[in-house]
This record gives C-alpha cells, structure tokens and sequence, in this order.
C-alpha cells in the first residue's frame, strides 16, 4: 500500500486510478481473448507492427527500478501486461491495452526529465505530445497517430541509462560500464546517438523506429570528439548510427542534414542489405552494428602467416564475387561469390602457381550506387567496389547466405587462414581517395558529408568539393590530421584483426595531396604508413597517379618502403611485343627491373609491381584482340575508359573465325606473359586471362555483373591444356628459378646483351642472356618483327648445352617444357611475333 504521504499526493491517485482502469479492462478483455481462440485480422496484425518496437522492450525490470514507490501490486500487474502482450503480440487488445498502461506509468510521469545519466536540459523529443486519446473499448487502432508513436519512442529513450562515457577509442567499445560509443565532428552543433535494438522485426529497415539519445554539448564532448556510455543494451545485434546538425553555410564546407542517419566511421561491421544484387532491397538503409558477444576467431595452434619476401611474390589480381559468381563454379547458390567461393577454388590458386592474391575492394560498399537516381548507367551493378562506405567493415553481402555482417567478418578471416595455410598472401586494395558520398550535384550522404564534410573532403576557398579522383566527385582530404589516423585505424585494424599481408592504395597519388588539394614532397600520410610498426611487415603498394595530373610512377614519396603499379612497364610492353618501332631499348629497361625508375636510395627491383593487364583496361584476350574499345553497353555513348591502350587486334576487330589470326593472338598473349615472367621487378596477372577470358572490347567493366567480369569455370576447363597450361608452368619456372627474382638491380655480370643495333629505330628484335651459375643461364630473345629471324646462339657455360624450354610459335605442349627440350643448334629461327626461352643444363 502507498504511504500517508504519498496517499496525500492527488497527482499520483489519478495515476493510480487510471492505471487501475486499464488493469480492469485487462481482465476483462482477457477472457473475451481467449474466447476468440487468438484469431489474427490482417489489417489488424499490419497496425500492431508498424508500432514502435519500444512498446515491447524490455521495460519491466526498469518499471519495477524506477517505480519502487508504486504498490507492488500494480507493479507486477503492469508486468503481466507486457508479457501477456508478447506472447500474444499479435492482438489488437492487448496491443491497445499495454499502449494506454505504457503511456500512463511512462508518460504521465516522467516530470519531463531524462532518465539518461549525463544529458542536461529539456530534450525536444522528450516533450510531452499532444495526442489523440485511444479507448480500448471502441477505437480501432488507427487511430493512435504518430504523435504517440512519437512520444514513446522518446520515452523508451529515457529509460536507457547511460554516463558520459570515454572519447577513446572511436567508434564503439565495450567497457566495464556498458557499451560506450564516441565520434569525432569538429563542427556539429548538436548529436544525436540512434539505436535499434534486437527485438526490431525482422525484416525492418536498420533504422526504423529507432531510439534517439540527443548527447549533452557539455557533459558529452571533449574536444571535437562526442561520446555517450550505454548501459544495459545488448553487446550484439544493436544497430546505430547518429543524426548530426550544424552550419548550413555550403561556402564555408559545410554539408550538414540532420534528416539522415549516418554511418559511424569506425563501425566495424555495417548491416543493411544481405544479399549481393537484391534488387527488391535496393534502397535499403546502411547503418553500423557491432559484435562482443562472439568468441575470438581461432586461428590456430599451428597457424603462421606466409611472409613471402617481395621479389618472390606472383601477384593474381582477383574480384571476390566475380570468381564464383557464374553457375559454372559448381557452387551451391548460398555460396556464389562469397569469401567461402574463394576458399573453395583455393585449388585452382595452386595449380596455377600463384602465391598472392590482391583482392579488389572488400570493404563496405553500395553495388545499387548507380540506380539512387535515373542516369546514362541506372541499369548496371557496382560490382568493383571502388565506392567506399566504411573503411573498416568488410563487405556484408560477400557473406555465403546472407549470412550478415558478423557472418562476414567470420568468412572473411576463414578465407585468409585458409589462403595462408598454403602459403598464398592476401593483398587488399584499398580505396582512401574518395568515398561514395558523389559530389554537390547528386548527393548520397551516408557518413562522413554529413559528419564534418569540411574535416573529411577537400574543399576549396569557397567551401566547394575538390575532386582529383575522377567520376567519384569528392577527395577525401588525406593529409588532414583527423582524416589521417583514421586512414592509419583502418589498416592497423585489417592487419591485427584479419591478418591480411598487405595493401594495394588505389589512386594513391591522392594521398600526397596538401588540405588544398597541392601536392606535398612528403606526404605526412605516406611517411606515417611506411613508418608505423604494426604495417611494418606488410606490403604497400601505390598506384601512383590520380585523376587530377598528378603521375609519380618512380617519384612516388617511399621512405624505401613503398612500392608502385609500374604504369611504365605496361605501357612500354604492349608496344614492343605489338611491333611498335623505337620501343626496343624501353623494352630491354622494363624486362630488366625499370633501374631507370627505382634504382634510387635503397630501392630495390621488386619495388616496381610489374603487369600488362589489369582489372581497368582491356583483357590480356581483348588486348590482342580489338584495337578500339567498345564499351556502349556502359550506357556512356563510349565516351568512358581509356583511348590509350596500345592493343592490336591481329588483323580483325573482334570475334573471328580465322585459324591464322586466332592462332596469332594466342602466341601474343604468350609473348605478353613470358617477358612479364622473365622480368625483374614483382609480376602480377589478372584473374581470368589464364584462360583467355573476354569481355567483348570493354575496357571498363565495373558495371557489370555478368559475364563480362565472372570468371567462366568452363571456359577454363575447355583452355585447361593449352592457355592454361602455358601460364601455368611459366609462373612455375619463375618460381623455380632466382635468375628472375633478384634481390638488387642486375648489372654488367648477371646480364649480357646481345644486341649491337641499339640505335636502329626500325628493329623489333631483341635478346639476351641471365646469367645463373647455379639453375643455368637463361637466353630469351622476343621478335616482334612481321618476319622471321635467324639468330646466332651465346656458347653456353662450359660442360652445359641449350635445351629449349619455351617457343611461343609452337603449338601445345610444345610451346613449354619446363624440363627443356634438347636438340639445340648453334643457332636459332625465331617465328614473327613470338619469343623463345633456352635454358643451359649439364
């Protein structure tokens, strides 16, 4: 029973009358309930679940905290009433009732002061609303509008206990006091934490009905970084994000919209959208979510990472989806381009001898980016990935079965344990140039525009986006302090948390970019990556140029530690081995490490990643195969892609059925991976051209999720002796042998050149012998000529004799023999367009 005093207390008998009347109607609807065997209206059950999914959390312990001085009476009454509403939530009744019960001992109560620890002030969402009374026992539920729905959202937020929490780490982590949550905005004015916790309906938006905590300027802030300890939330399965306002003056940079729930930065895992390609999902929201609930991933006892030294690596640039994807990988459907597909075809991996894998992006992106709006490529899928949504979740919907973030996360690290249980590194490629976010005209604001766009994008005095990164629309403002660590906690985190090897820094020349966009000569970020100890033993490597001019192939700031995408070397490659004239001394410079580029300070050959083809340009089968890209499926008119790719098509644009121009192609697209085999410097394929994969002449293919990216499993079986075979065993004898695979650039002794025509423009033929006391010396000649040519043939060292490995001209098997085919002359007749490999053996 109440005490005297509180007896004496009028505002608190009402309370208690009217509390005692819903209780009544309780009972007495009660048994009608049960009389009505608990039929379900449709229309009903539609109402009833676009309720707040606050009206059944988890209140009761804290309705018997916070209302100690009510009769325990009522008290447990109350609790019946919400129990009885989730095991029969579906009930209009009960609905009705428990929503009335709520809103009095809630609402009525409060005194319009926030439960949560640490906030001050009177909260705007907590005010009391004016609303339109609901009775039980005539009304039908529509009639409760959305100022309640309001109303109690706010409510429920009062009920969350929290303390002003810690401003470190960023982003979310649990401490001994709850789950503490904190984010850096220099120029917000007002933050506002959302949560959606577990008991959301399935299915629901991440950000529907979502708690809002409004933090505290004063007791939730320190410096620029605003922060908030939870208390009692789960430890999993919550969904966050904040609304963030401030300045809306754009000419000062500023770009704030409180009207959007936006991605915390550091979230480690995002939720959204599960399955890759959901078109029914398209515009689902993207929030950030967290997990200290499962155990830690075990690794195992025996586990070790390979640590392959640089100049040993063979690099297969490789897209995560794109490899299995295609029916043809014999996957079940849950497994279809998914981390667990990468795990599956780890054989493939093997057999063709590669002992790295550089993933095109894996972090959080959108693929439905292009189709927010209607536009020129509103019918294509991002299937690339080179538009960043958190740098430090992995992409969600790589999960088998949409399986979700935390089934991501798992995956992920499966994929690279296994990857590293048979030696082969994982290398990621990384987007820190830009962000998804686009630019002024067609905003897609998700995080960190939002957040404190002026801080995290280059902007120009006017407070406009600069951008040096092409079609992306922004720059993200590398160098900036804030922006810099937060590059820095991404890696480390992919590092300590995924054991990845290394990283690919797409348009790295963005990343020596000042705060003003000018270039720097040393770069703070640059300088801070090949510095950190936990990077210390990864690879780095930069594409060194951007969108905006800036192009440092072997000028790229390094600290003798970064390494490049050698520009250089694919394009003077594709000239000379096509016949292009003047190109033989370039030639002979990138087959033997590009010293021209990299032999500065304490570089090394191995600090030039060397290829011909890559994921953006032609396929090594298109290259040889159209000399004019043809990209109108893009929907740009084919005004996009490069117009400089150096190809030739053999004699035909396309598809051919002629045996001489087929069987030409294919000796070039040898000729192409032998000198890429036999060059200093690290080599790297692209994932597809083992077999000869085609993407009809489009030179940029990031749109499609088709067959024009999806590796084709039988198109591999059908090339499995002859292209396959030849890649295959060439990438073997690189491996097998250090005459390729030198620690310091070659000189004089390790190589002679067997050339005294270097200044005749008109000669498209070269040769030249490595020079190996231990495996053999090695003669290579490439004749890039129309016509053949008889060459003269080096004595070989004493008591050895040239066996002949490769042939290009030949047909398969023939065109290699690892072993060496004996038989040798004195001199050789080396075929227009093709190159001969000889090896000298006892």
């Amino acid at each position: 029973m109440y005490d005297a005093a509180q007896a004496e207390n009028p505002e608190k008998l009402s309370l208690r009358n009217e509390a005692q009347m819903y209780m009544n109607a309780f009972d007495e609807w009660e048994a009608r309930i049960a009389e009505q065997n608990r039929q379900l209206d449709h229309l009903i059950f539609e109402i009833f679940v676009s309720m707040p999914n606050m009206i059944i959390g988890d209140h009761p312990p804290r309705a018997k905290r916070r209302y100690r001085d009510c009769e325990r009476e009522q008290a447990q009454k109350f609790i019946v009433v919400y129990e009885c509403s989730v095991k029969i939530r579906n009930n209009l009744f009960l609905a009705q009732i428990y929503y009335c019960v709520y809103r009095v001992i809630w609402s009525r109560n409060v005194s319009r002061k926030s439960f949560v620890n640490g906030f001050s002030g009177k909260d705007k969402g907590s005010e009391r609303m004016e609303h339109k009374p609901v009775y039980v026992f005539s009304q039908r539920a529509e009639e409760i509008t959305i100022e309640d729905e309001v109303a109690v959202m706010s409510e429920t937020a009062q009920l969350l206990k929290s303390i002003p929490g810690l401003p470190n780490p960023l982003g979310v982590s649990e401490t001994d006091n709850g789950i503490n949550f904190a984010i850096f905005s220099k120029n917000a004015t007002s933050v506002t934490l959302c949560l959606s916790l577990p008991d959301r309906e399935i299915g629901a938006s991440p950000n529907d009905g979502m708690i809002e905590l409004k933090l505290d300027s004063c007791a939730n802030k320190t410096g620029d970084i605003w922060h908030i300890c939870v208390q009692e939330i789960p430890r999993s399965n919550v969904i966050y994000g904040y609304k963030i306002d401030g300045s809306q003056n754009w000419h000062e940079g500023h770009r704030f919209d409180n009207s959007v729930v936006l991605i915390d930065p550091y979230a480690k895992l995002i939720e959204g959208r599960r399955i890759f390609g959901d078109s029914t999902d398209r515009f689902s929201k993207l929030c950030g979510t967290y997990d200290f609930s499962s155990l830690p991933f075990d690794w195992g006892d025996n586990y070790a990472q390979p640590n392959l030294p640089e100049k040993d690596l063979v690099i297969y640039e490789m897209n995560v989806r794109a490899f299995t994807a295609d029916k043809s990988s014999g996957l079940e459907q849950n497994a279809n381009g998914s981390y667990l597909g990468v795990i599956d075809k780890i054989p493939h991996l093997l057999e063709l001898g590669v002992n790295a894998v550089e993933l095109l992006p894996v972090f959080e992106f959108d693929e439905f980016e292009f189709q927010r709006r209607p536009n020129p490529r509103d019918h294509m899928i991002n299937t690339w990935g080179y538009s960043t949504i958190n740098f430090f979740a992995p992409m969600t919907r790589y999960a088998s079965a949409g399986g979700g973030p935390v089934v991501a996360s798992q995956e992920f690290k499966e994929m690279v344990k296994a990857l590293h249980l048979v030696g082969i590194e994982v290398i990621l490629d990384v987007v820190y140039n830009h962000t998804n976010e686009a630019d002024d005209k067609n905003p897609y604001t998700t995080s960190f525009r939002g957040i404190d766009n002026k801080t995290y994008y280059m902007v120009d005095g006017n407070g406009q986006l600069l951008n040096f990164s092409g079609c992306a629309g922004n720059t993200l403002n590398c160098n900036h302090p804030v922006v810099m660590e937060l590059i820095l906690d991404s890696l480390r985190h992919w590092v300590t948390e995924y054991h990845v090897d290394g990283f690919r820094f797409d348009l790295a020349s963005v990343l020596c970019r000042g705060t003003d966009g000018s270039p720097l000569d040393a770069p703070p970020l640059i300088r801070a990556i090949a510095k950190d100890s936990t990077l210390s033993r990864c690879k780095i490597i930069a594409e060194p140029w951007d969108c905006g001019g800036l192009y440092l192939v072997g000028k790229f700031p390094n600290w003798d530690r970064w390494a490049e995408w050698n520009g250089m070397y694919r394009d003077d490659i594709r000239r000379f081995i096509k016949g292009d004239v003047g190109m033989k001394g370039r030639f002979a410079t990138r087959v033997a490490g590009s010293a021209d580029l990299y032999k500065v300070n304490k570089r090394r050959p191995y600090h030039g990643v060397n290829f011909v083809i890559a994921h953006d340009g032609f396929t090594l089968y298109d290259l040889v195969s159209y000399n004019h890209k043809h990209n109108d499926t893009n929907g740009e008119n084919g005004n996009d892609g490069s117009n400089d790719n150096f190809s030739w098509n053999c004699g035909y644009e396309g598809e051919t059925s002629d045996v001489n121009i087929k069987a030409l192609r294919f000796r070039q697209m040898k000729n192409f991976h032998l000198a890429l085999m036999v060059s200093q410097g690290i080599p790297m394929i692209l994932m597809g051209d083992e077999y000869g994969h085609t993407r009809n002449g489009n030179n940029n293919s990031y749109g499609h999720d088709t067959a024009i990216n999806n590796f084709q499993w039988g198109q591999l079986d059908a090339r499995k002796n002859d292209c396959f075979r030849f890649f295959a065993e060439m990438i073997k004898f690189r491996r097998k042998n250090p005459v390729f695979r030198q620690e310091n650039f070659i000189g004089k002794n390790e190589i002679t050149w067997h050339e005294d025509n270097w200044d005749n423009y008109e000669s498209k033929f070269i040769a030249f012998t490595l020079h190996d006391s231990d495996e053999g010396d090695v003669y290579l000649a490439f004749n890039a000529h129309d016509y053949f040519v008889e060459v003269p043939l080096p004595l070989p060292p004493q008591k050895r004799r040239w066996f002949r490995v490769v042939d290009t001209n030949l047909e398969s098997p023939n065109d290699i023999s690892p072993e060496g085919v004996a038989g040798v002359g004195d001199t050789y007749n080396v075929a227009p367009y093709s190159s001969i490999l000889l090896q000298a053996k006892p």
